[in-house]
């Protein structure tokens, strides 16, 4: 297996057979000009994981390195689309992973720019990525079966990371359904809008990133020094981002169904409201007519057909108890209330 020109170690017990040799990686988290110039020199592969460089690290990156202007122009200025710019015997891959700095932030895409050749990995990322520290630490000082395993590990990390969240995204989504069954709010609402503006959002990123990945393998593989030959753990790479993106249509589908249901649920409440107030409408309007029938100034029925004269008021009083009494028994029967 063409491992580059790694540094080799020889084996222990245990170590991988005939033609197999495993090698040292270190990681490096800043620029030692002296220390990385003599890990090139020597063609001993490193990782250099560089967190909100300025201007003067990536001036220096570009001393040392010998980077385009172009890809480091890129660097210096995020919002990048995932791509893949070929200078020869590097490339620059811009990937992107996840993380979450608060529970509800709105924009937990994580924007790296990768450097990659035959002799090194330079990571440049502006924002703080949990998964790469968690990888360094592991991959530090470690035996190792190739360089490619490196960069299997980092972009596994960056791609893996969207799983948390999408599973914290599906709790949620429960969550909300949930509570919008018992009692629908506007807070409810606007989070479904602000899960589904994250979804949209990582979206535009999976996708492109997806069809991205599926063709730059093989020109990773064909820099100098550089040869991929355990294709398998870069196809599960790629299986987890059509999962991923498979994910992302369902949960989408989930929100739209999660909005209907919101809809629905208020537009239901809303018409046992106007049914309520359809029915107290009803019972006064007969209620209405007896107030006014016996509201009218005629002394004669007052004198002559209901004495004594409290047998006004019952009447009255009766007539529209007996209304109400008869119409709530008439809704019930038809199940109206």
């Amino acid at each position: 297996m063409s491992v580059g020109k790694a540094k080799a170690v020889a084996p222990k017990e245990g170590a991988p057979g005939p033609g197999e040799f495993r090698f040292v990686a270190p990681c490096f988290t800043g620029i030692d000009e002296g220390l990385i110039r003599d890990h090139l020199e020597r063609d001993h592969f490193f990782w250099l994981d560089l967190h909100a460089p300025g201007h003067e690290e990536l001036a220096k990156l570009r001393e040392i390195f010998g980077f385009h202007p172009l890809a480091l122009e890129d660097t210096e200025h995020f919002g990048q689309r995932p791509k893949l710019d070929d200078y020869g015997d590097y490339v620059l891959l811009v990937f992107y992973g996840a993380w979450r700095h608060q529970e509800r932030d709105p924009n937990p895409l994580r924007e790296v720019h990768l450097f990659i050749s035959g002799r090194y990995v330079v990571t440049v990322h502006r924002d703080p990525l949990p998964v790469l520290d968690q990888q360094r630490e592991q991959l530090d000082g470690r035996l190792l079966h190739s360089e490619q395993f490196i960069l299997y590990r980092i972009l596994d990390a960056l791609v893996d990371s969207f799983f948390p969240l999408l599973s914290d995204m599906d709790d949620e989504i429960d969550e909300l359904e949930a509570a919008i069954l018992s009692n629908p709010t506007d807070g409810q609402l606007q989070r479904l809008f602000a899960l589904k503006r994250q979804l949209v959002a990582m979206r535009k990123v999976i996708s492109p990133q997806r069809d991205l990945f599926a063709t730059s393998v093989d020109r990773i593989a064909g820099l100098p020094g550089l040869e991929l030959d355990e294709r398998d753990y870069f196809r599960d790479i790629y299986d987890h981002l059509i999962r991923i993106s498979d994910l992302i249509d369902s949960y989408r589908d989930l929100l739209s169904s999660a909005t209907d249901l919101y809809l629905s649920t208020v537009s239901n409440r809303q018409n046992d409201v106007m049914k309520q107030l359809t029915v107290i409408a009803t019972i006064f309007l007969p209620l209405g007519f007896i107030t006014g029938f016996f509201g009218q100034n005629f002394g004669f029925m007052v004198n002559h057909l209901l004495t004594p004269e409290w047998a006004f008021f019952v009447v009255g009083v009766g007539s529209m108890v007996a209304t109400c009494v008869g119409l709530l028994a008439f809704f019930r029967r038809k199940g109206w209330v």
